[in-house]
């Protein structure tokens, strides 16, 4: 398992009912996590200091219940890669950040940082540019491709809240699949790929995303604006039924038969404050060069 425990911001302190209790930065909040299947509070206490609690309803969909006043947006930093993020409460149930792919920051930081010459990254499906900061941040230039005009501006704000705004990012608004087949027509490559797809999505004009049909197909579209030297390819998935090794084989029956390299693929945990337990959080399957 990768287990992203860097975070001095960002802290897992229970998990139960179906719920998990956190700490971002100075507030507390309760959001859902299906994951969680027992009813076993280990700090019942700290439960009722939470700022904010999401409730989702049976019906779909769901709301914030406020407890104690919370600002519209705050800060998070992430301080092994000197980066900051603005998160919001916002609906279903998200913040903005998914602060455990703090550990692939790391990962593919340290690749960038260690390749000693320049080194082009693609970042699809990028949200509010988190891997793009990480990666700009480690040296690379960025091509940051979200299909939500309010995502992407977003991501540019936590670029310029983590000092680099001068960094050479390029922000696209754009259905991935289309953005990919346009770079492979102009002949555009890349050194290194990272994907963060949805289970299910639409794009700008109404496209339809489901990973299941969609995933292998893209990394196919991918080989095709890949570098002739490529240092790294991630690949991350939320959805539950898809496990870690159907990433690897991905990785493996595409991108390291072409240039070898070394597959591993796990999932993603966060430690759970003073206990031994392991909040699970998706898989990833990485590729990189020997």
């Amino acid at each position: 398992m990768f287990i992203c425990d860097k975070w001095n911001d960002y802290k897992v302190l229970d998990i139960s009912g179906g719920e998990k209790l956190e700490d971002w930065a100075q507030y507390r909040l309760i959001r859902p996590d299906p994951q969680v299947i027992w009813e076993d509070r280990a700090k019942p206490e700290l439960w009722r200091s939470a700022a904010a609690h999401y409730h989702r309803k049976n019906t779909g969909g769901g709301s914030w219940e406020v407890h104690t006043k919370i600002p519209d947006k705050w800060k998070i930093r992430f301080e092994p890669l000197n980066l900051s993020f603005w998160v919001k409460p916002m609906g279903f149930k998200h913040t903005g950040l998914f602060p455990e792919q703090a550990v692939n920051w790391m990962w593919f930081s340290e690749l960038i940082k260690n390749a000693n010459r320049p080194i082009k990254v693609l970042n699809l499906f990028a949200y509010t540019g988190g891997a793009t900061a990480a990666a700009a941040g480690a040296g690379a230039s960025v091509v940051h491709v979200d299909s939500s005009k309010g995502m992407v501006a977003w991501a540019k704000e936590n670029l310029e809240s983590s000092g680099l705004r001068d960094k050479p990012v390029r922000f696209i608004v754009d259905d991935v699949i289309k953005f990919v087949e346009r770079e492979a027509r102009r002949g555009n490559t890349y050194d290194g790929i990272i994907m963060d797809p949805p289970s299910y999505g639409r794009g700008p004009n109404g496209e339809v995303w489901k990973l299941e049909e969609e995933l292998y197909p893209l990394v196919e579209r991918c080989m095709k604006i890949m570098s002739d030297n490529p240092l790294f390819f991630l690949i991350n998935s939320y959805t539950t039924g898809l496990q870690p090794t159907v990433l690897a084989d991905i990785l493996k029956l595409k991108v390291k038969k072409k240039y070898q390299g070394t597959v591993v693929s796990e999932e993603i945990g966060i430690p759970v404050e003073n206990s031994d337990l392991i909040l699970p959080c998706g898989a990833s399957g990485r590729w990189s060069a020997n």
